[in-house]
This record gives structure tokens, sequence and C-alpha cells, in this order.
């Protein structure tokens, strides 16, 4: 009997293909503005300390590579039959399940010991960050919900900037995690719609699959506009000077591009769309708000 083929060797730049480690720049930007602006608004300066801002760093990497890779493995099936996603590690045989599930279980313990460091509430909050975390691939074979979902995970990380520096929520931490809930039900929703054939073929829920594409795109656009309202009463509720509306209006006028590229008669740059675009909107929102405590910490 031949022996079992040996796992591949799992490189950096695999692993980083593996958890897709570009799209980081979503969450953590939104992070690092609930810290800021937290810190801004209880200490009375924008800088909340190295330890701090390391920890926090730490903690969403490590939680974003768990929760990645955890889609990875249980989506792998999926994966394995969508053109689109054939290639992805997995089902290409470059990572095996068991490797991906170490990276998972790392990333967990990594993720645990930088929410100790920072402070009790966040370590409590972690088992429950974890549900949300592994929890996102089972949903849209359930509900077509799953968006809201993955909004509410990814939302979490700027809540938890706010509640890393100051113990507890607040007015401030709850609209931010409205942000960036309401942001990403519109940007998921709109990446969907490039799975729309398979995912109806396969019995996959979306948004787009129950109410069709036009719809979808027309959810995805109230979405974002609740998304640029919630953003200026951050601004509103946390004090914040000029230099933090500019940031949201350009931002503002990042989601209006979004939907201006896409249409129910064009999805080719829905790529686009989901990914470059919302790069600059959360670069926007962590620029704008350093600008902003900055302005503030020196006047």
């Amino acid at each position: 009997m031949s022996a079992s083929p040996a796992a591949p060797a799992l490189s950096a730049k695999t692993l980083l293909d593996l958890v897709k480690f570009e799209h980081t720049v979503f969450a953590l930007p939104f992070a690092y503005a609930g810290m800021l602006l937290a810190s801004m608004q209880f200490r009375g300066t924008g800088w909340p300390g190295f330890l701090v801002v390391l920890w926090v760093s730490v903690a969403m990497a490590s939680a974003r590579t768990a929760a990645m890779a955890a889609n990875r493995i249980i989506d792998r099936t999926i994966d394995a039959r969508n053109p689109r996603t054939a290639g992805r590690e997995i089902p290409a045989g470059k990572v095996s399940v068991a490797q991906a599930w170490l990276v998972v279980g790392v990333s967990l313990v990594v993720m645990g010991f930088a929410s100790w460091q920072l402070n009790p509430l966040c370590l409590a909050l972690m088992p429950l960050a974890v549900v949300f975390l592994i929890g996102y691939p089972y949903t849209k074979r359930f509900t077509w919900l799953c968006h809201l979902w993955l909004g509410v995970t990814d939302g979490a990380a700027a809540a938890g900037g706010w509640v890393a520096v100051t113990g507890h929520f607040g007015l401030g931490a709850w609209l931010l995690w409205l942000v960036v809930i309401f942001w990403m039900v519109g940007l998921d929703t709109i990446y969907a719609t490039m799975d729309y054939a398979f995912d109806v073929a396969n019995r996959i829920r979306s948004i787009p699959v129950r109410f069709g594409i036009p719809t979808a795109l027309k959810i995805a656009a109230v979405s974002h506009a609740l998304t640029f309202v919630l953003l200026l009463c951050v601004g509103w509720a946390v004090g914040a000077s000029f230099w933090y509306f500019v940031a949201a209006f350009v931002m503002g006028g990042i989601l209006l591009y979004e939907h201006r590229i896409v249409n129910p008669r064009d999805l080719s740059r829905a790529n686009v769309a989901f990914f470059d675009a919302n790069m600059w909107l959360a670069l926007t929102m962590l620029f704008g708000v350093i600008a902003d405590v900055t302005w503030r910490t020196l006047t």
C-alpha cells in the first residue's frame, strides 16, 4: 500500500494568500479609529499608548486570520465547485486541512493572549467573538442575513478598539459598530452578485439570491447611505473637528462611486467596488481620525 502524500510546505506567501491578509485593511483601520477616538474622549489625547496599539493590532490581526482560515476550511467543498474560487489554497492542494486548522488554533491562542493584555472586558468578550468569527461560513447555508452576521462580526473590531482603551462601551463604540455593520452589509452584498448564478444553483443564501440582483444593489445602496449618516453621527458623538467631517464626506463620495460603477447590467467592476474602493474608504477613515485627534490634541 502506497504511503499518503506528505502535506505541502506552508510558506509565508501561501499563508498570507490563504487568509487574504491584504483584506485586513478593511477592519483594522476602524479598530484603530475606535481606539484613537476613545483615547481622545477619555484621556484628552489621541495617543492611547504603544502597548495598547500593539495589542489591539495583534488581537485584530489574529482574529481575522483565525476567521479566514476557518472560513476556507468550512467552505472548501463549495470553493472547489465554484470556478471563481476553485484555485484557493485548500481546494488547489496548496494547504492541507490540518495545516489550516493549525493556523486557526494558533491564531485563537494569540488572540486570547492579546485580549488578556488589554483589559478584563476584552478577555471576557473573546468567546462570543470566536462564535461570530467561526460561525459566519455556516450562515450562508441557512439565511440571506449572512451579510448582517458578517457586519456584526467585523463591526466588533471598531467597538473593540474603543473598549481596549476604556474598558467599557460608550455611545461612540456603538455608533462605530453600526457604521461597520451597514458598510459591510453593502459591500458584501455587492461582492455576492459575482457568485449569483453559482449560489442559486447550489442553494447558497444571500441577498442577491433572495431578492435578485437589481433589488440587492438597491439594498446595498440604502445600507451605504445609512453608513454615511452614521459616520456623521460618530463625529457628533465624539465632538470631532472639521478634519473628521472632511474625511466622512470623502468616504461618502467613495461609497457613491461604488454604486456608480456597478449596476445590474454590468457587474464587471464588482471586484473593484468590493476591494479597491473599500480599501481607500477604510484608510480614509483612519487618516481622517488621525488628523482629527492630532488637531484636537494640539489645540
